[in-house]
């Protein structure tokens, strides 16, 4: 899996939002992208991240961002996610680890101490000609959009 660097063209995607259309990078063209990687719908981390976006949508809007979270988790799974926490933002459906893989965000880590494939948390920020402009690969859960715009 080659790893993706600030500065790379973005791998192109065609993924499920939460209601079943698909949603391509090309749809930002000319727009800023904050492309998130999360791992699981309604879980604690996962939840304090997409609100502390969700709390913070306007500015992200004002200064030009679009704000697109993606998981494996399944369309009907984002939607009970998005209604539970009135979220802006749609959610790709990623079950088939396609476009987690293609980012970088899919591979081994550790979970309560045990060694297993998944979910990587990680953000993508990408520019309005489709280039990869920051990665955050540790990221604060809770403070997330100060680490995007600070």
């Amino acid at each position: 899996m080659k790893m993706l660097k600030i500065g790379d063209k973005a791998p192109y995607f065609e993924v499920p939002n939460q209601d079943g259309e698909l949603v391509r990078l090309t749809d930002f063209a000319g727009k800023k992208l904050v492309l998130y990687f999360y791992p699981k719908d309604s879980t604690p981390g996962c939840t304090a991240e997409a609100c502390d976006l969700r709390d913070n949508y306007e500015r992200f809007i004002s200064q030009g961002y679009a704000i697109v979270g993606v998981s494996k988790d399944s369309q009907n799974s984002h939607k009970k996610f998005i209604e539970k926490y009135a979220l802006p933002f749609p959610l790709l459906s990623d079950v088939s680890t396609q476009l987690l893989q293609a980012y970088g965000a899919w591979g081994p880590k550790k979970f309560m101490g045990r060694d297993m494939i998944g979910t990587l948390r990680k953000t993508f920020v990408i520019n309005e000609e489709g280039l990869i402009e920051d990665i955050i690969e540790k990221v604060d859960t809770k403070a997330h959009t100060k680490q995007l715009l600070g």
